[in-house]
């Protein structure tokens, strides 16, 4: 259990892995795990698509750092860091997450029931692309990824732990076993031009014809 002089803190990755840059929050979420010591004061979360099931989990830390995919209109990639208050979080302002129970509408819903933490920082990257559905990260966002980390350690460092990287870092596939490790989901996905990833075309088609 975290000391009293030291709070407890949640780091949190949300997305969908199966929806192109979607997938960033939780990849990162991942390498964190990889690349840090567990540390009795720090939880590691891959919130996926949970949405508002995520309250009880923001309920139970003190300070939260959330990944995420976030639409605020930067160039393709950019990382944004935001803080607290500066995050929108009534439900009905223009969608900062790219899921369809944002994180936004969490963190309101989380305050209305009292349990917003003491302090949350955002870290989100502008996605490249969306509409590729079974697609994988962007190279773009992709080497984003160390970056955002990064960002993640020196905000938990600001808050009183300081992670110490591990003395070999875990591989992708000994962290998440199973298909959804990134090297196997690249490595098993079928091509673009053998399955489409963007809707069925009969219907594509039907809409441009009106």
């Amino acid at each position: 259990m975290p000391t009293r002089s030291q709070p407890s803190i949640l780091v949190l990755g949300v997305g969908n892995v199966l929806w192109a840059d979607e997938g960033f929050g939780v990849r990162c979420v991942e390498r964190f795990g990889a690349r840090f010591e567990a540390e009795a004061a720090l939880s590691l979360v891959d919130g996926g698509t949970q949405g508002l099931l995520l309250i009880p989990t923001l309920r139970d830390h003190e300070r939260v750092v959330i990944f995420d995919a976030v639409d605020f209109g930067g160039a393709p990639g950019e990382l944004s860091v935001v803080r607290d208050g500066a995050i929108p979080t009534f439900v009905g302002a223009r969608a900062v997450s790219l899921h369809q129970t944002g994180m936004q509408d969490v963190l309101a819903l989380a305050g209305l029931l009292g349990w917003t933490p003491s302090a949350v920082t955002l870290i989100g990257v502008q996605p490249v692309l969306m509409e590729d559905y079974g697609g994988s990260l962007t190279d773009l966002v992709r080497g984003r990824i160390d970056e955002a980390l990064d960002l993640a350690r020196a905000e938990v460092a600001a808050w009183g732990l300081e992670l110490r990287p591990r003395e070999r870092a875990f591989g992708d596939d000994e962290l998440i076993a199973g298909p959804l490790a990134l090297a196997a989901y690249e490595s098993g996905r079928p091509s673009a031009e053998d399955a489409c990833r963007i809707g069925d075309g009969r219907v594509l088609a039907r809409g441009r014809t009106g």
